[in-house]
């Protein structure tokens, strides 16, 4: 399946034009204000998000994690779904999208990675960290068992940085590529992904080197004996199918960088 992901992420052209985004109006062609697209950025206790208006989905969830950082006593049952009013309303997911939807609620930063209080669990409940997901086989079970490994990771390294987000891969339909993903709500409102990934960057604070990996896994049931090595695909193939570009203050070209499922091993318990 990573084999097909990496065909699937390889036929994505880049585009030719690289400009910078910015908000500067002072040109004949914006005199009257800039269009977009805006990118919210959401800065909260346990994650770090930017939020996609058009697809009403993360564009990609960071978060830092620790041994320290872990520990806490917050239960998720005390905490709710709820919107994001940091949105406009005419961009936020609505909770009424999932309603019905055949869709689960998944979590980009984990609830269980925010167990240190109660304040910091309720953020992860926020739509804005929030995606679409298969339910059974994927958000509760093997996606489940990736966050783990994930959080696992912390009896290795020192600090684990992930970033989580969705995808919206091709697929090949006779000699042609589409992307095709459904949309829920009434009226339609919330995309739904065709895959997510996670980056990962891991670290001991006595060690100059960096272990670095990334996994992009469908969105649908998975079977629970698949090896995680199956999802294992170069970072930079993510990049170019996400659009964007993770850990760039470290070089990825260089021997400070290990391979995370050379340095660890790559398995779910």
């Amino acid at each position: 399946m990573a084999k097909l992901l990496l065909v699937i992420i390889a036929s994505i052209t880049a585009c030719s034009a690289v400009l910078a985004q910015g908000d500067n109006t002072d040109n004949e062609f914006l005199k009257y204000g800039y269009p977009g697209p805006e990118s919210d950025f959401l800065l909260r206790s346990r994650y770090a998000a930017s939020y996609n208006r058009a697809l009403r989905n993360p564009n990609w969830v960071a978060e830092h994690l620790t041994r320290d950082n872990l520990n806490g006593t917050a239960d998720r049952s005390n905490a709710d779904f709820k919107e994001d009013p940091a949105i406009p309303v005419a961009f936020r997911a609505l909770l009424k999208d999932y309603y019905r939807s055949g869709f689960d609620r998944g979590h980009m930063c984990p609830a269980a990675d925010a167990k240190k209080d109660l304040d910091s669990m309720k953020e992860t409940f926020i739509l804005t960290n929030i995606a679409p997901q298969v339910g059974a086989g994927f958000n509760r079970n093997y996606w489940a068992y990736l966050e783990k490994f994930v959080r696992d990771l912390t009896a290795t390294f020192d600090d684990v940085y992930c970033i989580s987000g969705p995808l919206y891969l091709p697929t090949k339909e006779g000699d042609k590529w589409f992307v095709k993903y459904q949309v829920i709500g009434d009226p339609p409102n919330v995309a739904v992904p065709t895959h997510f990934f996670k980056a990962i960057l891991a670290k001991n604070s006595a060690d100059a080197t960096f272990a670095l990996g990334a996994f992009a896994l469908p969105n649908e049931a998975i079977d629970n004996s698949t090896p995680l090595t199956e999802f294992d695909i170069p970072i930079e193939s993510v990049e170019k199918a996400a659009g964007l570009s993770f850990f760039n203050k470290v070089d990825h070209n260089t021997e400070t960088i290990v391979p995370l499922c050379t340095a660890t091993t790559c398995s779910l318990r």
